[in-house]
């Protein structure tokens, strides 16, 4: 993901999650530390055509990383797109060095969560009232090792 990325990437984000959307200076402030030689975050977009499909992101600190976000626009569900950007962000945390990959999940989001669970994260708890508005609560999921996730060690030509 780069800064002219951030307008399509918006609109997808507005368009999935509209009443916790990340701000434009959000993803500003995440590419801020996603260059260089100290970079923490990695950041990627998935476009089929010109047309922006999805997008995730991962901070890493220490040794352990942190997905930030995973967002598939709606008719490419099911297409196997989040489980790729997923194997993307798993390879940046073993590029970071990263032990564990924790990541929070809406709980009514059982599709993202049998993902996760697919790549080898486990549940280890809730953060209540995570998600702003409407006070939704978060599991918690962890991954042990991810250079060694199932999914995450494939390759996709």
């Amino acid at each position: 993901m780069r800064w002219w990325d951030i307008d399509p990437v918006l609109e997808l984000e507005k368009e999935l999650f509209p009443v916790d959307a990340w701000s434009r200076g959000m993803f500003w402030s995440e590419l801020a530390h996603a260059r260089g030689p100290e970079a923490t975050r990695r950041y990627l977009v998935a476009c089929d055509g010109d047309r922006l499909v999805g997008y995730a992101g991962l901070a890493a600190s220490g040794d352990l990383g942190d997905v930030q976000t995973i967002a598939v626009r709606r008719d490419q569900w099911g297409t196997g797109l989040g489980g790729r950007l997923l194997t993307e962000l798993l390879r940046a945390a073993t590029d970071f060095d990263c032990a564990e990959v924790m990541l929070e999940c809406r709980v009514d989001n059982v599709r993202a969560q049998k993902l996760y669970e697919r790549f080898g994260f486990e549940p280890i708890g809730f953060r209540r009232g995570y998600y702003q508005p409407g006070n939704i609560d978060a599991l918690v999921m962890r991954l042990h090792d991810p250079s060694t996730s199932v999914q995450g060690t494939e390759t996709h030509g």
